[in-house]
């Protein structure tokens, strides 16, 4: 069916196109194989507990995080919309993140744990720096996939990317990891520099696209909140989306605190890290695996309802496991498998939204939507503050019946595929200078 849609196009459109959906393939592999060394739910919050231990200091790697990877594409997605090429954009980008996690590995292997008193708050600099280079990079990434790869391979693109990155990532895992994190002690300069290198790798992978200059519009202008409001208010279909778009961004909030249960809870010692840290990009491979066939076949839409389903259930299950000693410690290993939901649900929303807009509109929607997502990020230390105060049932609770919520919510998201969706007022959707 592919190949007839593909002989309809001219040859030399035919191998750009091929060509610039292996490469951004291969962005995204490398991208997963060095974000497996820094997975956020598990590596990054142990080495703030090395550093501290409180819960509240950990509650704030969500909102550094998510606002700074929603914040910059904000800011910048009128600039990105404006240059003739993306594709140098995201190099940039991603050079960025390697420079942060060069910086991160040269200051633990110079101060380690023995500046306890400001280290912790380096750490969280660096790392959100970090995150306003990455939140660039999905920007330009999902700019160019609009641009260069068409809406009927969207989906395999997401499913090469995840697969054929947890393939080589957990490869990566097994063989360095073991090395890196023993009992009671991690060598976090080392898996800080892979990840660096890694970084750097898949910039020098996407300056390889083959993207035909756009006609940039000359006029300065900036993205401003009236810009975003004007979306929400004036596009019905994006606002369901990005309704539901704040309702997951509560998955976020418990992501560090899920080993810290299980630390706590079923004493798991940082050994352990190393399979659930294979497990959880395994989970996202598989879950991708389905989810980017139903996509493609089916639309983003029951993907999204599937997946905000398992996270629901993720929290109470978690909070189970814990409560049974004897066998809770021996198959905890199957939250972060679950865990794998989050990362394809960001990609399926965004996705989503590609399909809802025309491709002059995609930086306005991918960053609004990116804000919509990072919303609830801004209480994640209060969180972590009700954590240390009382405990982690009532708030797992309570964020797993926001996600149900966001879940009833799947049942209200238009289907661009059945009825083509038009941007409200393009004209009006650019925010005067």
């Amino acid at each position: 069916m592919e190949s007839n849609v593909d002989s309809d196009l001219p040859p030399a459109k035919v191998v750009s196109e091929r060509r610039n959906f292996w490469t951004l393939g291969l962005v995204q592999i490398t991208v997963r194989t060095g974000w497996i060394f820094k997975t956020e739910s598990i590596i990054i919050p142990v080495v703030l507990d090395t550093l501290s231990g409180a819960a509240w200091m950990r509650g704030f790697l969500p909102m550094f995080s998510r606002s700074s990877y929603s914040l910059a594409p904000w800011l910048l997605n009128e600039q990105i919309n404006g240059m003739p090429k993306k594709k140098w954009a995201l190099a940039a980008s991603l050079s960025g993140m390697a420079i942060c996690f060069l910086g991160l590995a040269m200051l633990w292997m110079v101060f380690g744990e023995s500046a306890a008193d400001w280290m912790p708050f380096a750490f969280l600099v660096c790392y959100a720096a970090f995150f306003v280079c990455a939140g660039t990079t999905q920007l330009c990434f999902g700019t160019l996939q609009g641009k260069l790869v068409p809406a009927r391979r969207r989906g395999r693109l997401m499913l090469l990317g995840n697969v054929g990155g947890a393939g080589v990532a957990i490869s990566a895992a097994s063989l360095l990891l073991p090395l890196w994190l023993e009992s009671g002690d991690g060598k976090f300069h080392l898996i800080f520099a892979i990840s660096a290198v890694c970084f750097l790798a898949a910039a020098c992978i996407g300056g390889q696209l083959a993207e035909s200059p756009d006609n940039p519009n000359r006029s300065k202008k900036k993205m401003r909140l009236t810009a975003s409001w004007h979306i929400l208010c004036n596009d019905s279909a994006f606002r369901r989306a990005a309704f539901l778009a704040c309702l997951f961004g509560t998955s976020f909030v418990l992501f560090p605190h899920y080993q810290a249960l299980a630390r706590v809870r079923l004493q798991i010692d940082f050994s352990d890290l190393i399979f659930w840290v294979i497990v959880q990009n395994a989970g996202t491979a598989v879950v991708s695996l389905v989810a980017g066939f139903i996509a493609d076949a089916r639309g983003n839409r029951l993907v999204l309802r599937l997946l905000l389903f398992g996270l629901f259930l993720l929290p109470g299950l978690a909070l189970y496991l814990t409560y049974n000693l004897n066998w809770g410690r021996g198959i905890y290993w199957g939250i972060f498998l679950l865990l794998g939901l989050v990362p394809v649900t960001l990609r399926t929303l965004q996705n989503y939204t590609l399909e809802l807009v025309p491709g002059t509109d995609y930086p306005r929607y991918l960053s609004t939507l990116g804000l919509c997502i990072a919303a609830p990020m801004m209480v994640s230390p209060l969180v972590g503050l009700a954590i240390d105060r009382w405990g982690f049932d009532g708030v797992f609770l309570c964020v797993s019946l926001v996600l149900l919520v966001g879940w009833f919510q799947t049942f209200l998201l238009a289907e661009p595929r059945h009825t083509p969706m038009q941007s409200p007022m393009p004209s009006r959707l650019t925010v005067e200078s």
